[in-house]
């Protein structure tokens, strides 16, 4: 008797060819698409149809890649669930000035929980997904196409989250997975990867989330000089390290947000790229182990596109680490994560609360 598969199909080209390796090698294949947002439900004064509807259209596109893989698709909506169980926390996290990362969220909650739950439903021995991602020996490892790994993201999931999971594209490069869609002509072979914020979407995104926080205007003011330079749009508007639309129309020298003081309402800007953006450590919390092994040294990424940094860690109570870089890092941001590598294995993730250097914590931070 064939083993039975449920694939989260989202009607993207990863999990779209997901499930055709999975049928080729003989599984019982059946799709499952996930609806986590609705527009206006979730209180967005949107009239465009364009933005309303994003998920309606990859519902139609995942419909299509079915017919054309054979296989039966069933939907579920988890739209309470995601406000309840990401997009409440992103917004709380936003107003303590932090920048969370609900995609972290979306994979532990959702993904590798709920919709788990759903499939054992549907009769799964396994579930899969098109996270470029690999497991091996019980091991959390990072895709062979570095450039699309996604292990940053899954590094919050427990470690039984992975348990009867697949993830038959990690160990194809994007460029393959394309090949791979155009010549067994599944639909979408060519459609765009989508971005944004997980299950939302493409957004601009101080637009966005004036929806749910209100624009609170203060001043900007130079860490060097402790003059004001502007006004600030709301602090939720804002990150570490951000240069672009800073709101300083008609300055022509490069600012750089390096801090922010939320109990009163000012953002921290400096010019150039200077030593404000650098620390050499950070505490995180809430730290998720996905592997046994606990060392002293390993690497860090501290956001998705970031590079590896060598790094020293302290263990501490309350689930806490004192994460040291062996040189400096920058834009080191608080509300983001940690996740901890040793070589291809990631380890877990901790999320970043202080940033530090030369032992003192950063005071614009």
């Amino acid at each position: 008797m064939k083993e039975t598969v449920v694939v989260g199909m989202s009607g993207g080209v990863d999990s779209a060819v997901a499930a055709y390796l999975l049928k080729k090698e003989g599984y019982n294949v059946i799709a499952l698409f996930m609806r986590n947002w609705d527009s206006t439900i979730n209180g967005e004064d949107f009239q465009n149809d364009d933005i309303i509807c994003p998920q309606e259209r990859d519902y139609n596109d995942a419909l299509e890649v079915c017919k054309h893989l054979d296989i039966p698709l069933h939907r579920v909506d988890f739209i309470k669930e995601y406000w309840d169980y990401v997009f409440k926390y992103f917004l709380e996290e936003l107003k303590k000035g932090r920048t969370p990362n609900p995609d972290m969220l979306c994979n532990k909650f959702i993904k590798f929980d709920l919709f788990k739950k759903e499939a054992l439903k549907l009769g799964a021995d396994y579930v899969a997904t098109g996270h470029y991602a690999r497991i091996e020996a019980g091991k959390l490892l990072r895709a062979v196409d570095l450039n699309k790994d996604q292990t940053y993201f899954l590094a919050d999931v427990p470690l039984e989250g992975f348990k009867n999971v697949l993830f038959p594209i990690g160990s194809y490069t994007k460029a393959e997975v394309r090949k791979i869609a155009e010549e067994a002509q599944i639909p979408v072979s060519h459609k765009k990867d989508s971005t944004g914020i997980c299950f939302i979407g493409e957004r601009n995104f101080q637009k966005f989330i004036q929806n749910y926080l209100k624009e609170n205007k203060g001043p900007i003011i130079d860490v060097s000089t402790k003059e004001v330079i502007g006004e600030h749009h709301g602090l939720m508007n804002y990150t570490i390290g951000q240069r672009k639309n800073v709101g300083l129309s008609g300055n022509t020298e490069r600012h750089f947000v390096c801090g922010k003081d939320v109990k009163n309402n000012i953002l921290y800007v400096t010019i150039g790229d200077p030593e404000y953006l650098y620390s050499d450590a950070c505490l995180i919390s809430n730290v998720n182990f996905i592997s046994s092994v606990h060392p002293t040294f390993c690497t860090a990424k501290f956001r998705y596109r970031g590079e590896d940094v060598p790094v020293e860690l302290e263990y501490l109570e309350d689930n806490k680490i004192m994460v040291k870089y062996n040189g400096k890092a920058k834009a080191v941001t608080p509300g983001q994560a940690c996740v901890l590598y040793l070589g291809e294995e990631c380890l877990g993730c901790g999320f970043i609360d202080c940033v530090y250097k030369d032992g003192e914590r950063l005071w614009y931070l």
